[in-house]
């Protein structure tokens, strides 16, 4: 069988699983699969890894497997397993994409997807260890988006078993207490605080990355000297269309997408993933706001100006003219 011809029958098959995963994944109880693993004796660790790693690539919520994983086998093995099944799955995922059509991806990517993809790539380990700290990334379509990337495989794993640690210790905690809800056990309550103590540690992390990847503030100065010595930094400014054409003026060069509008027009900065970036505004609390919300989309080098455009005005340095083509917001991407 040629190459050509088994990339299809392998993609035919992949879709058969992912549909049959997509179909069944609103049926599935983690009690149905705790029933059937505990009749399989010592080898029911081995055989919940199993359908965890098929789970994954089949589009199976992990969610679902990891509490019945926390029901099983309790918080220390149930951690342990639902970590390796997790990232066994993720990993086979990455790599079923990566072949079948990582090369028609290269080819096909252009424009600001092709920059987008890039930019991914540059972060490397980065950019999985934040998604994978950050909820709001799916576990499942994330696997196999990373695996049309040139991330390094090594790195994939890697960030993905130590950043998933956390979430999956909170959701195997949390079905280990069902279960002992269900069987009356004492201590319910204090086992119920810890569960719910590690479920906001988990939650609370994405924030403390963000913080972490948000850069110090910028004086205006010195945002203009790299300006002039062709640094290039992405200059955004997030007030409003009036207030970019107003008395302040803008920044010249800058990009304006208010910040209200900033997380739904994210494609018009897919070139600045990687790239400095400096935030305006009146003063710089609407800045600040821009700037979370970036780092938590993976910007790599987000910075507040100091003052903003105030400042910037009272530092007497170059205003862009109203009607300037710098001055024109930028229209949404299609």
């Amino acid at each position: 069988m040629t190459p050509k011809r088994l990339r299809w029958v392998l993609a035919a098959l992949l879709l058969v699983v992912v549909a049959v995963g997509l179909f069944y994944r609103d049926q599935i109880n983690p009690a149905d699969i705790e029933a059937w693993i505990r009749g399989s004796g010592a080898l029911a660790p081995l055989l919940f890894l199993g359908i965890y790693v098929v789970g994954a690539v089949a589009f199976i919520p992990g969610s679902v497997l990891t509490l019945a994983g926390g029901a099983l086998f309790g918080p220390v093995l149930g951690t342990v397993v639902n970590l390796a099944g997790a990232t066994i799955g993720g990993t086979l995922a990455f790599l079923i994409a990566r072949y079948l059509a990582a090369d028609w991806a290269a080819a096909k990517a252009g424009g600001r997807l092709k920059q987008l993809k890039e930019g991914v790539e540059a972060e490397g380990w980065r950019f999985v260890a934040f998604t994978r700290l950050v909820p709001l990334f799916p576990f499942n379509l994330l696997n196999y988006a990373l695996g049309l990337t040139r991330i390094g495989i090594v790195p994939y794993a890697l960030a993905t078993l130590v950043c998933m640690a956390p979430g999956a210790l909170a959701y195997t905690y949390l079905g280990y207490v069902g279960r002992e809800a269900a069987a009356g056990a004492e201590g319910l309550i204090q086992k119920g605080l810890i569960g719910l103590a590690l479920l906001a540690v988990a939650a609370f992390l994405p924030r403390v990355v963000a913080r972490m990847r948000r850069r110090p503030m910028l004086n205006p100065e010195t945002v203009a000297n790299r300006q002039a010595a062709g640094e290039d930094p992405v200059l955004v400014d997030v007030r409003s269309p009036g207030e970019f054409t107003g008395e302040l003026g803008h920044a010249p060069g800058a990009r304006n997408i208010p910040v209200d509008e900033l997380a739904s027009r994210l494609g018009e900065l897919a070139d600045a993933v990687e790239k400095p970036v400096a935030l305006f505004c009146k003063t710089d609390r609407r800045s600040a706001k821009a700037a979370d919300i970036l780092a938590r989309n993976g910007f790599a080098d987000v910075h507040v100006v100091r003052g903003g455009m105030t400042a910037w005005n009272e530092a007497g340095l170059p205003v862009a003219e109203a009607d300037s083509a710098d001055n024109q917001p930028q229209e949404p991407s299609e």
